[in-house]
């Protein structure tokens, strides 16, 4: 009896989810359609783009709206065993509220495990198709427009760290160009130039007004040269990435990404966190927006399913709001990335079992 039932709730829960996703994606895909036909039109944009555009907007918008699709799936087809009076028939069998729940949990398992696969793996790539689209056929100025180059700092190592005015990455030269090597809290030189060349052929580079300072005991040494080729320790690529760039990176790049920007004191550091402690947070999510849904939807209420409905859109977009303002915390302000990150979490996990225990009443 029990497996049957268990079977019963699975099946509804992601036939139900699978159902919500492709009801909604085709009413994102008309609007954005209708937003951008125009642009996409004036600037001549091939089929086989824009039908590859549109695959990676899929997977881009289902794994963003992901929690709300789940929620209000739960809402839908729970409320419709509560209004058919299957849940008082289930639990006047004596079968208790938490047994009652395990179908549910298997369910939250499985989205979880695939919603954790697709954002380690799939939803970077899509992510990079959907914005390298998006800046190059509809903002115009491809991913340069998300470049910051101007005033760039970067620890190259764990004791030098250069400095440039502004970058042009098009010709791959960068302006006032300085270099610092430290030994403790010593200064030991300073290495500066107008304009610095980078050269694809030998990976070397060219520094043009060349002038090195060595620190002395009592007296500096001071060389100055017209034009000096060297190697330095800098990825030209990695020097001013795109702001997005960690939302199109696999886990294992994404790690060694953050590891390296780190070294280099990058600016956008807290940015890449969230992005990293987000592919583990909202797959937890799912369990939490599992067990709200449940409770708030499986009692019978006097206004029927639209109730349910209601109060569970209201959660569901209380939800999304809440990580988006802590991600952007995590992102902008002191507020530590790992924390903000999971405090939505937190706080709607508290809520859910305190639903959970009324729900049991």
């Amino acid at each position: 009896m029990l497996k049957i039932l268990d079977k019963y709730i699975l099946k509804r829960y992601l036939v139900t989810f699978i159902t919500m996703i492709l009801m909604f994606i085709p009413i994102g895909i008309v609007i954005d359609v209708s937003e951008k036909v125009n642009k996409m039109i004036e600037n001549k944009v091939a089929f086989s783009a824009v039908a590859m555009y549109y695959l990676n907007f899929t997977i881009f918008f289902a794994n963003l709206l992901f929690p709300i699709f789940l929620f209000l799936s739960i809402i839908w087809f729970t409320s419709k065993l509560a209004n058919n009076t299957e849940i008082i028939a289930i639990l006047s069998s004596g079968i208790s509220f938490k047994r009652f729940l395990k179908p549910y949990i298997i369910g939250a398992s499985i989205i979880s495990v695939f919603a954790l696969l697709m954002g380690f793996f799939i939803v970077p790539k899509a992510s990079e198709g959907y914005w390298n689209f998006r800046y190059n056929y509809l903002i115009g100025g491809g991913k340069d427009e998300m470049q910051d180059k101007s005033d760039i700092y970067r620890q190259i190592s764990k004791d030098e760290y250069i400095y440039v005015s502004s970058f042009n990455p098009d010709s791959q030269m960068a302006f006032n160009f300085s270099m610092e090597k430290f030994e403790g809290d010593q200064l030991k030189y300073k290495v500066t130039a107008n304009r610095i060349q980078y050269n694809p052929k030998d990976s070397t580079y060219t520094l043009y007004g060349f002038k090195k300072r060595k620190i002395g005991v009592l007296d500096d040494q001071l060389v100055s040269l017209p034009k000096k080729d060297t190697v330095l320790n800098i990825d030209i690529e990695d020097l001013t990435p795109v702001v997005y760039i960690a939302e199109t990176l696999p886990l294992y790049e994404l790690n060694s990404f953050i590891k390296k920007e780190q070294l280099r004191g990058s600016s956008n550091l807290d940015v890449y966190k969230v992005v990293l402690y987000k592919k583990f947070s909202i797959p937890v999510s799912a369990f939490i927006l599992t067990i709200i849904a449940v409770a708030v939807s499986s009692m019978k209420r006097r206004g029927g399913m639209g109730i349910n409905l209601a109060i569970g859109i209201v959660i569901a977009f209380a939800f999304v709001f809440c990580d988006k303002i802590f991600g952007v915390l995590g992102q902008k302000s002191t507020l530590p990335p790992f924390i903000a990150v999971w405090i939505p979490n937190l706080v709607f996990g508290i809520l859910a079992i305190y639903l959970l225990r009324n729900a049991k009443r």
